[in-house]
């Protein structure tokens, strides 16, 4: 039964449908929504626009910029991206309009070939780009005149809490990242939930099916994708994935352009996440973390391991009681932002 719940799980990652996109397909062209179609109350305190910025691959990410409507200085920054699958609509906009209340200029964007941004084709990830997605928002606001470039910050959420500490072991103009119920996205999909298939024979079979999977979309012109969450929750699900649907497919915080509220990865895109260990050398990061996961959540493990490698007096791993992986999307009565704000206000100084 308890394999047969993992895979259940798992096939919203890996499972392959037949609808597909045009390989050669070319749907590039930026458009902006302009009306606010946040899934989360606009904020009266901060003043808000979009803009737009390249990283190094040549990908145009759009961000949702949040600023507080009265500052004297210049003014600390952070860039805030996930979960994996959302939108900038769904949580990190969430979380970057909290902190521009507080005093902090924050954006939050989509990552590459996600949301607004571009890339084609739709759907795709990459360990390697979306770090990048990181550095490429921490260029941008160096590029601000009312944003102290020595002082920027990052907080990464659910699958790009791992990328964020990637990113912050690579980039020293990072100098403080907050990690919230993160996800080592390298590390279930090469082991799969909780390291149910962590051997050299399960991850063969994997790579052997996705292998398969780029002759067949080679062959047929089309990229075949993923299948998202279900609408409603099978009763046997873990209530992991029953929080996952409560979130994504309802009115709390279904957006039409997140693939976690839609499906739709492209089925060959996990290739590189099976054969990366994103946070090999994350034990060498030298500047403050501070990781926030709750104690009920069904990927507290990560955050345990992540916070394990981590070196120096600079770290702190925060346990919530009684609190869940999703709890910490959207539920402010929950999530310690006072904490959050008291790390980059101590660190970005």
């Amino acid at each position: 039964m308890k394999n047969k719940i993992l895979f259940n799980v798992i096939s919203f990652f890996i499972v392959i449908i037949l609808v597909g996109c045009n390989k050669t397909e070319n749907k590039n062209e930026l458009k902006l929504v302009e009306e606010w179609d946040k899934v989360f109350t606009k904020s009266e305190k901060v003043t808000h626009r979009k803009v737009t910025f390249k990283n190094h691959f040549g990908i145009t990410l759009v961000a949702d910029l949040y600023e507080p409507k009265e500052y004297k200085d210049k003014l600390p920054a952070i860039a805030v991206s996930g979960p994996f699958g959302a939108v900038k609509e769904q949580v990190s906009g969430f979380y970057a309009q909290e902190m521009a209340e507080r005093g902090i200029l924050a954006i939050a964007f989509d990552p590459s070939y996600t949301g607004e941004s571009s890339g084609e084709p739709r759907g795709i990830n990459s360990p390697d780009i979306n770090t990048e997605d990181f550095q490429a928002a921490i260029d941008y606001l160096t590029t601000l005149d009312n944003v102290d470039d020595s002082k920027i910050g990052i907080i990464g959420i659910c699958g790009f809490g791992g990328y964020a500490l990637n990113a912050a072991g690579i980039d020293t103009r990072i100098k403080a990242t907050a990690i919230i119920t993160m996800y080592d996205m390298s590390r279930v999909y090469a082991n799969d939930y909780f390291d149910e298939n962590d051997n050299e024979e399960a991850r063969f079979n994997k790579r052997k099916t996705l292998s398969e999977q780029r002759t067949m979309d080679a062959k047929e012109g089309k990229y075949r994708r993923t299948i998202g969450f279900p609408k409603e929750a099978p009763q046997d699900a873990p209530q992991f994935l029953k929080d996952y649907i409560n979130f994504y497919e309802t009115s709390l915080g279904y957006h039409k352009r997140s693939i976690g509220s839609n499906g739709g990865w492209v089925a060959q895109t996990f290739t590189s996440l099976q054969n990366t260990k994103l946070l090999a050398y994350s034990n060498e990061i030298r500047t403050p973390v501070l990781m926030i996961h709750g104690e009920d959540a069904h990927s507290l493990y990560f955050a345990k391991t992540a916070f394990k490698n981590l070196t120096g007096d600079n770290k702190e791993l925060m346990i919530l009681p009684g609190v869940n992986h999703c709890d910490l999307y959207y539920k402010k009565d929950i999530i310690p932002f006072d904490k959050i704000e008291r790390f980059f206000k101590d660190n970005l100084k």
